[in-house]
């Protein structure tokens, strides 16, 4: 039974994913371990932190929605495909045994935070790729990008190329949620040609799509420990929110760095309990 130190500790955590989720990514990593730290069972851990998360990832897109101007064509198609993978995923979540899912989450975790940890690396490639072109959305076809320039090194790319792992992504997400944003910025930047800032923009919206697709599913799970998600999600909002106007003001790689760490260390004492 959660008291009121409990509920202190979970919105302070859940400000703190909704911050780190909204510039760097893996607010799970805080949030989830805590959960689980104060006697929440793994499963109904991972279902409660879906739905209290859900604000954060709202709060960063309305945040960042002026750079969502001119994509309307690929976010009616990559929305819709994202909230059916996170539905999928929360359908095998909801399937998977306490017992399976306790001996999956050490691995999920150090998974997770190796995603989280090649996010650097990924947005450095990203900004040089996207430093290369000048490509810009052709609003009237959703499934090809064209270029501006007849120098860029580019070519047209069918977007729908995205789909499929795009998809795949957000069946992980559905399922557990950490490192989801990583693969999809990756899957963006490699078939879209645009500012990292705006393919960050997009994948938030991606990201918040699979999270209230698989929460809404979750509600009718029974598993939610609604206290806690109630606290929760009024923390990651605040914390989303926050991040959001601050992002690009405040470098990511720190905090990045600090939740990459505390991912490792949790990951590796669930692994120790596993096999001891």
């Amino acid at each position: 039974m959660l008291n009121g130190f409990d509920f202190v500790l979970l919105f302070l955590a859940a400000i703190g994913a909704g911050f780190v989720n909204a510039l760097a990514g893996g607010g799970t990593l805080i949030t989830f371990p805590t959960l689980i730290a104060l006697g929440v069972p793994a499963v109904a851990a991972n279902i409660t932190n879906t739905v209290a998360l859900c604000p954060g990832f709202f709060g960063a897109t309305l945040a960042q929605k002026n750079d969502l101007r001119g994509q309307r064509g690929r976010m009616a198609l990559f929305l819709p495909v994202a909230a059916l993978g996170g539905i999928l995923g929360g359908v095998l979540l909801l399937k998977t045994s306490e017992k399976l899912f306790q001996s999956l989450v050490p691995f999920l975790i150090l998974l997770a935070s190796g995603l989280l940890a090649l996010q650097g690396p990924l947005r450095s490639w990203l900004a040089r790729r996207a430093g290369r072109g000048t490509g810009i959305l052709d609003t009237n076809n959703i499934l090809e990008f064209t270029t501006r320039a007849p120098t860029s090194t580019t070519h047209p790319v069918p977007q729908r190329w995205a789909a499929l792992p795009v998809g795949l992504a957000a069946v992980y997400g559905g399922y557990f949620g950490a490192g989801m944003s990583v693969i999809v910025l990756a899957v963006l930047g490699l078939v879209l040609d645009d500012t990292l800032t705006r393919l960050n923009a997009l994948k938030q919206s991606i990201a918040f799509s699979v999270n209230i697709a698989a929460a809404i599913l979750f509600i009718f799970s029974g598993q939610i420990v609604w206290t806690a998600a109630l606290v929760m999600a009024v923390g990651a909002l605040l914390g989303g929110s926050l991040g959001g106007r601050l992002a690009g003001r405040i470098k990511p790689s720190l905090l990045r760095w600090v939740v990459v760490t505390i991912g490792l260390l949790v990951g590796v004492i669930y692994l120790v309990r596993l096999y001891l």
